[in-house]
């Protein structure tokens, strides 16, 4: 199965990081924001907002921050995981509450984070509550890393993904 989390090496972690334990025995050291070299929660943040802000709609000649789909305010850093992963919430707005593009966006919003964020996070991304008529099952669909594998090994769907979040020049 493909995974979305880049597992680094204890080398590539500064001293001072916190130490978790594994299954296997070995000790795997987590850097903490500051670490990561993060100000505070609301740096990583701003950080997110930026890569997301330059995805473009898959209909539209906009980006997503145009439509009023992603937000600032929807970004939420929550408290890291008991082995010091950070946690990160998403909440974007689809423009109508019937859009059969939702799910393409939401699998371009993880694509465009995850390329970009290369230390370890756990990413929840979700559409805001009551902004679409089939929320719950998009969400679901959003959030499940074996649907995600099997959507991006889609030559189609991969392209239309490439093609939204691809840098302008």
């Amino acid at each position: 199965m493909l995974s979305f989390f880049r597992k680094k090496t204890s080398d590539e972690f500064p001293t001072g990081s916190s130490v978790v334990g594994t299954t296997n025995g070995e000790v795997s050291r987590r850097p903490s924001l500051h670490e990561l070299g993060y100000r505070n929660a609301n740096d990583l943040r701003e950080t997110i907002y930026d890569f997301l802000r330059t995805i473009r709609d898959p209909e539209k000649p906009n980006t997503l921050e145009d439509l009023h789909v992603v937000y600032e305010e929807g970004i939420f850093v929550n408290e890291p995981t008991p082995g010091n992963v950070n946690v990160v919430r998403v909440e974007f707005n689809p423009t109508v509450p019937h859009c059969s593009l939702a799910t393409l966006i939401g699998l371009c919003i993880r694509v465009k984070i995850e390329r970009n964020i290369t230390h370890n996070l756990k990413l929840d991304i979700y559409i805001k509550k009551g902004a679409h008529a089939t929320e719950d099952e998009i969400n679901k669909q959003i959030n499940d890393k074996e649907r995600i594998a099997a959507a991006m090994e889609n030559p189609n769907l991969r392209q239309l993904v490439e093609n939204c979040i691809k840098d302008e020049d």
